[in-house]
Formats: C-alpha cells, structure tokens, sequence
C-alpha cells in the first residue's frame, strides 16, 4: 500500500494532479468526446446559422444511434460466450461472431427452429422432399414471352341477346325488311346478332307483325321463312315458334280480328315450304282445348287437302305487291275490268285494286280501261268505265299523275290503235269530251288530244295531186 502511495505521489503533476492510468484512461475516453461535442455545441450556438445547427444535431444523432448499436453487440457476444453456444463457430472468426450458414433465428425469440422449416433463404430451392408442379403461364407476368407461345388467335365475343330486348332488336329488321324485301340482308344482320337460345322467336316476331300488315307483307314473310330454314332456323325452331304463335292467339284476335284464319295459312304454307315437318297438325289432334287455336288448325288442314294443294298454295296470299312481275300485274288488272264490266259492282273493283298494292302503277289500270272502251262492240262499256274512273278519283285511289299518264299512254299509241280499230280516233275524241264533263279529267288534259290531219283532195284545186 505504501509503495503504491509513493508512486502516485511521485508521479504528481506541478499542476497537483495525478494522471490517470491505463484503464481508467480507456474507460473515461468516449465520454471525453462527448464532452468535447457538448462544449462545441455551447460554443458555437451563438455562432451557427440555422442549417448548420440542424446538421450538427443530426450528426449528434447518428453518433448516439451506433453508440448504442455498439453496446448491444456487445452484451449479445458475452451472453453467448458465457453459454458456450460459439463452440462450434469458426475458429479465425473473431470472438463471438456467428456463423452465415447457421439459419436459427438470433433475435432471441422462437424456438431455436430454422426459418420456415429449412425451406427459405437465399439459393435455398425448398425443403427436402418438396414435389414441385407444372406452373400455369401468367399472362401478367412481365417475362411472358408471348411470341412463344404460339399463333394467337382474336375472336370477337357478342354477348347472347336478352329475352327482354329481343322484340326492341328484332322489330326494325322486319320493318326494313318489308321495304327491301331482301332476305339474304336479313340473315347477314341476324347473323350479327347472338339470338342463342331464343332465335326461334324471330319467326314468331316476324309472323306478328305480318298479321297486321297487308297481304304482301305476310307473302314476304313467307318466302323469308322458307329461305331462314334453310341455314339459319330448323324446323325444331319453326314448330315451337308456331307453338307459341297458337297459344297466344287469344291476345293476337284482339288486334287482329281474323288472325286464327291468318296463322292457318300461314302454317299451310310453311307446310308446303317444307318450313314445318308434315306431322305438325298431327302432333295436335285432340289435344287442343282453345277455340281460335282449333280454327287455326282446321283451316291449315283444309287448305293442305285441296287438289294440288302445294301448288295453289304458293299463291295463298293473292297476287300483289310491287315485287311481283309486271305481266302478272297487268293480267289482274284486265281481270279485275272484265270482272267489273260483267257485274257493274264499284266497291269490289276498289277492294280488288287496293289488294294488288300497287299505287305506282294504276296508271295501267287507266290505259288497259280507254282500251277496253275502243275495242268494244256495244254502247255500254263507255258509260261504265266513266262511272268507275270517276268513283276511284273521288276515293283517291286514282291520282292526277296517274291519271294523265293514262290517257297520255293512249294519246301516243292511237296511231297503232288505229289501224285495228278504224274509228278509234273518233270514239277516243268522244270519251274524252265525257270525261271532261264528268270531270275526271283536267282540261289541259282534254287540250292535249291529238287532232287528226285531213286529206286534201283534187277538188279543191290541187292540180290533180293529193297533198299530206
């Protein structure tokens, strides 16, 4: 004890301090430059700007932060030495470092087990005995090579067209087509259209709309029918379409007075089309319990049991419309006037003309009556044609273009007349005049009538010459 006492002693500074030693040295350093910082830090806050001061305290931070970072790396490396678990490390690995291969947890929390059984980390595959599967190609991966994968193929996806919007859809078509009369325009826009299930409705919508129309527009559904079952609808679809046309035809005769007759032609057509199969009527017998259904089928059964039924048939609408050819057109009207001409009956010649449906083209009707006045033999056929071009400008079914094409028709062609019927000339002068009176024509049309040159002759002093 004395002689440490006498070594300090000797080793005391003139100042009258004794330096430390070796450990006290080491263990008193780090705070010395803390203490140094904080001097600093006096010193110069009266000096710094703003920045400078902020800079300077985060720089005191971080020096806190891996101070602290330090002693816990250390209290974790004598904990282990006193445990004895660095037995097994490295022996050139410094003092209580842990090997990178050992994969147990060294936060001090588990059980000591490897990560996610032995299965994770860096250039780990797995665990051992893992069966790994084919995986499916993402298309949203972003190495999707889509060029190896072969041809791809585009298709446009049209959604199923809903029950409720059919009619909506269906409607304009058959209106249009009942303007164009283009069938095959008809199956290109329902082939645009995804009817799925439901396209057996089409020929019901169709079928409905005719019945409310004129005869032409039911002919024209007809021959869409035929053609549609063809390619587009089978005769499976046609049936139930029909099916569904006589069960609902206690609504449909609130519209349409004589639909169940209507729908009975139309199923013997379809019949003779080969649209329906020949067993459809028998498929019903007995089995019917409403009254307009029953009509419907007996006048089908009717129609299909005529002599030459299939043949008659093509015609079950009647004759008219300005599709039809021109010589058919032409062969109603002639009939329609003999018909007149033998019965006198007005109204019907009107119901006959307004069934062709041809109003562009009653002017043929005026030229073929002038005609039928000059070719004939008796005083009565005028009279008659005056009463009826009269009644059908009154009704308007003859207009003022119609009837100047008419006369001007006969006009341009008296000369050829002529030469079958001497006195054309004179008759048509005298028809012409009536019909002015009676007013069934103007009188610019009267004034246009061709006047007919005279031979000059040798008396009255020609010189012997006949002059044109």
């Amino acid at each position: 004890m004395t002689t440490e006492v006498d070594a300090r002693s000797s080793a005391q500074q003139p100042d009258g301090t004794f330096p430390p030693d070796d450990k006290q040295a080491e263990a008193e350093r780090p705070y010395a430059n803390d203490d140094d910082d904080e001097l600093n830090e006096a010193e110069v806050n009266g000096n710094w700007t703003p920045q400078e001061k902020a800079l300077h305290e985060a720089k005191l931070k971080a020096k806190a932060k891996r101070r602290l970072r330090k002693s816990s790396r250390n209290s974790t490396s004598e904990s282990l030495s006193e445990s004895g678990d660095t037995a097994g490390a490295d022996p050139n690995s410094p003092k209580g470092k842990v090997p990178t291969s050992d994969r147990k947890s060294r936060t001090g929390k588990g059980r000591g087990l490897p990560k996610k059984g032995g299965a994770g980390g860096k250039g780990v595959w797995g665990a051992a005995g893992m069966v790994y599967e084919d995986e499916e190609l993402d298309l949203q991966d972003p190495n999707y090579d889509e060029s190896a994968q072969g041809d791809t193929v585009y298709a446009k996806v049209v959604p199923e067209v809903d029950k409720r919007d059919l009619g909506k859809m269906v409607n304009p078509i058959v209106q249009e087509y009942f303007e164009h009369g283009d069938t095959k325009e008809v199956q290109m826009l329902l082939k645009e259209l995804n009817l799925g299930s439901n396209k057996y409705e089409f020929s019901s919508v169709a079928v409905s709309l005719s019945l409310e129309g004129k005869a032409s527009h039911r002919e024209l559904t007809s021959r869409l029918l035929s053609d549609l079952s063809v390619k587009t609808l089978t005769q499976s679809d046609m049936s139930r379409a029909f099916d569904k046309m006589l069960k609902e035809l206690p609504d449909l005769i609130l519209d349409t007075p004589e639909a169940p007759q209507m729908l009975g032609q139309f199923i013997a057509r379809a019949i003779a089309d080969h649209v329906l199969p020949m067993s459809f009527l028998d498929c019903y017998k007995g089995k019917v319990d409403c009254d307009h259904a029953r009509v419907a089928l007996d006048r089908a059964a009717v129609l299909l049991s005529l002599k030459s039924a299939m043949v008659r048939l093509d015609n079950v609408w009647g004759v008219g419309g300005g599709l039809r050819p021109v010589k058919h057109l032409v062969k109603e009207m002639n009939l329609l006037l003999k018909e007149y001409l033998t019965s006198g009956d007005v109204i019907e010649a009107e119901r006959c003309l307004r069934e062709l449906e041809v109003p562009h083209f009653h002017h043929e009707l005026v030229y073929e009556a002038i005609v039928m006045v000059l070719e004939s033999k008796g005083d009565m056929a005028s009279p008659m044609i005056i009463k009826l071009l009269q009644s059908l400008w009154k009704t308007g079914h003859l207009t003022v273009d119609q009837m100047d094409r008419g006369f001007q028709r006969v006009y341009d062609e008296l000369p050829q007349i002529n030469l079958d019927v001497p006195l054309a000339h004179a008759i048509m002068e005298t028809f012409v005049d009536v019909c002015y009176q009676e007013s069934v024509i103007t009188k610019q049309l009267r004034d246009a009538f061709p006047s007919r040159g005279r031979k000059r002759m040798v008396s009255e002093g020609d010189g012997g010459k006949i002059k044109n």
